[in-house]
């Protein structure tokens, strides 16, 4: 994928305003998510969940970056 995230094997730009209002990326390894870095325009609140047990801080560190790159961080009302 993006040689500054070579930890990050594929990524997905989402936005859901269906349980909440915000945008994120989801980190794929094949079809499955590893985790979801979220910024919750109502809550107010960036948040990272994990889909997988042990995942490797790398990886972890290189997608909250990726996350930073590709999601604008003011929150929209």
């Amino acid at each position: 994928m993006d040689n500054e995230f070579p930890k990050v094997e594929r990524y997905v730009i989402a936005s859901d305003v269906s349980g909440r209002d915000g945008i994120g990326i989801e980190v794929y390894s094949g079809d499955e998510m590893l985790l979801e870095v979220f910024r919750d325009d109502t809550k107010k609140v960036r948040e990272v969940t994990l889909y997988q047990k042990d995942l490797n801080l790398a990886l972890v560190e290189q997608a909250i970056e990726l996350f930073k790159k590709e999601i604008p961080w003011e929150f929209q009302e």
